[in-house]
């Protein structure tokens, strides 16, 4: 794949709205707050597809690394590593690349499809962000906590409202991608 322009331009922007996401809209509850990442994350593999899709998260979770304060709460650095909500950011690299893998085959994007790619990559970010949660909780923060209350407010109280996210993805999605189709900008 050769990047152009166009691609780091697009690829920069989802890792900057990743960034907005993470700190416009923060509602803490239980470990992880709720913000607005898992819907840039989506779009990103929505509209930019896997590899492109992939690296903006890749973009922005290095960002963090690396100090700036683009991780929820405001906060960076390379000791967020050993953050209980790093597994989600982790998570969002390898969503973004499933989703953009199942759109990148699709000729016309539909809301069905598109919805049930943001599911899959929903799926990818719990998978890894959960038991990497758990783990810096229960091993490393040596809390007592159980597997199911960690479970009931880290992933349970989510679902909800990930799930909207989801439905806004894939009702943007069916709109920007034709879009970027007839300016041959995204997947």
């Amino acid at each position: 794949m050769r990047i152009t322009t166009r691609n780091m331009i697009l690829t920069a922007f989802f890792a900057g709205l990743t960034a907005i996401g993470a700190v416009l809209i923060e509602i803490p509850i239980g470990p992880a707050p709720i913000t607005l990442q898992v819907l840039f994350t989506t779009l990103a593999g929505v509209v930019l597809g896997a590899k492109l899709g992939a690296l903006s998260q890749i973009v922005y979770v290095f960002m963090g690394l690396v100090g700036l304060p683009v991780f929820s709460g405001g906060s960076g650095g390379p000791a967020y590593i050993f953050h209980p909500t790093f597994g989600y950011m982790m998570g969002f690299i390898l969503s973004a690349y499933v989703i953009g893998k199942i759109c990148e085959k699709q000729k016309h994007p539909k809301f069905i499809n598109l919805f049930l790619a943001s599911l899959a990559g929903l799926a990818v970010i719990y998978a890894i962000g959960f038991p990497y949660l758990y783990f810096v909780l229960a091993k490393i923060n040596n809390l007592d906590v159980t597997f199911y209350g960690v479970l009931k407010s880290s992933v349970l109280v989510f679902i909800p409202w990930d799930i909207l996210k989801c439905i806004l993805t894939a009702l943007l999605g069916v709109r920007i991608i034709p879009l970027l189709r007839k300016e041959n900008l995204g997947i």
